[in-house]
């Protein structure tokens, strides 16, 4: 498995407390290795938020980005069983998906190597909300 998946960190586009307590992580851009053109990326990323949404699984938007390499991909958060989550992963052309379950991240790859494997808790890798008492500063 890609060493890069184990230091993921991720931005939500919700509020932590707003997270159900078993999700998905699914994102729909090019696989790690391949490169496909930004308008591939985006027109796969809207059919897998489209597919999500029809289904009723749409929880909310979360960006998975390296805090090595500053590479980032828009995803989406979804409550999906783990082999459901596989299958949209393995439909979407993606080598991996993100599984939270009980507070703990997990990594697993979307074809026949299935297996959840456990990095840390999930509230470690997400960037925390900006404080809204604070507002902006200018």
């Amino acid at each position: 498995m890609t060493p890069a998946y184990f230091d993921t960190r991720f931005k939500l586009g919700l509020p932590f407390t707003e997270l159900p307590e078993s999700f998905a992580i699914i994102t729909a851009h090019a696989t790690t290795g391949e490169v496909w053109t930004t308008e591939d990326n985006h027109a796969a990323n809207e059919a897998l938020r489209e597919e999500l949404d029809k289904g009723g699984k749409l929880v909310g938007t979360i960006t998975g980005y390296s805090p090595i390499t500053q590479h980032a991909e828009p995803g989406y958060a979804a409550t999906l069983k783990f082999e459901e989550a596989c299958s949209v992963g393995t439909r979407f052309k993606q080598d991996a998906i993100y599984y939270v379950s009980s507070g703990t991240l997990f990594v697993s790859h979307c074809d026949h190597r299935r297996s959840l494997r456990p990095i840390t808790q999930f509230a470690k890798r997400v960037e925390p909300e900006p404080d809204p008492l604070l507002g902006s500063r200018h």
